[in-house]
C-alpha cells in the first residue's frame, strides 16, 4: 500500500480580484461623470421688466388660477364675439359658467372678483380680498389671440379710465407675462 499523500491547497489571493472590481467602479464613475458634465444645461434666467410679473414665479396660487382661467376663457370670448359681433358681458359669461366670471366656490376662494366690461375692449375684475389675489384687467383687441392681462394688488382699487400701457403702469398695474423655457419644471425655491 501506498502512503496517503496530502496536498495542501492554498487559498487564492483576493487582492487581484478586488483591484479589478475597484478599477471597474472607477471607470464607471468616470464615464458617468463625463456624461453628466457633457449633458449639463446652463441655467438661463430670463428676466422681466419692472412693470411686468412672471406668471410662474411672481403670482400667488389664487392669482395663477385666475390667470389660467382668463387664458382658457379667452377662446370662448373670441368665439362669442364672432357670433355676436361684440364682446360678451361678464354676466353672460357667468351665465355660461365660464371661470373666473361665474360666482362659484372657486371664484369666491380666489378673491370673489366683481367683473365688468370696460369700453367694450377690456374686462376688469375688482378683487374683494386683495390679500388673496389682486385685481385683474384683461385687454382685448379684434385680432389679438394672446391675452394682455394686468394685475394690481392695491386695496380699494377703481376701474382704470385710461387703458394705455403708460397709464396702467403709472397707476401701479403690472403686466403678467408667461415665459416658457426648459426650466419650468426644474425650479428649486428654498
Amino acid at each position: 500500500m501506498s502512503m496517503p499523500t496530502t496536498h495542501v491547497v492554498r487559498p487564492a489571493g483576493a487582492g487581484h480580484e478586488t483591484l479589478y472590481v475597484l478599477l471597474l467602479c472607477l471607470m464607471i464613475l468616470a464615464v458617468a461623470g463625463s456624461v453628466v458634465a457633457w449633458r449639463h444645461e446652463s441655467r438661463e434666467t430670463s428676466s422681466v421688466n419692472s412693470h411686468q410679473l412672471d406668471a410662474r414665479r411672481d403670482l400667488s396660487a389664487a392669482e395663477q388660477g385666475l390667470y389660467a382661467d382668463l387664458r382658457v376663457t379667452l377662446d370662448e370670448i373670441h368665439l362669442l364675439r364672432q357670433e355676436q359681433q361684440t364682446l360678451p358681458t361678464p354676466e353672460a359669461l357667468a351665465d355660461e359658467g365660464f371661470a373666473p366670471f361665474a360666482q362659484d366656490a372657486s371664484s369666491i376662494s380666489r378673491g370673489a372678483h366683481a367683473w365688468q366690461l370696460l369700453d367694450a375692449m377690456a374686462y376688469f375684475g375688482q378683487s374683494q380680498a386683495p390679500s388673496v389675489a389682486g385685481s385683474f384687467l384683461m385687454r382685448l383687441t379684434a385680432d389679438d389671440h394672446a391675452p394682455d392681462v394686468w394685475l394690481n394688488r392695491a386695496a380699494g382699487l377703481k376701474a382704470p379710465a385710461d387703458l394705455t400701457d403708460a397709464a396702467l403702469e403709472s397707476a401701479g398695474w403690472q403686466q403678467i407675462v408667461a415665459q416658457f423655457d426648459a426650466g419650468v419644471t426644474r425650479q428649486h425655491r428654498h
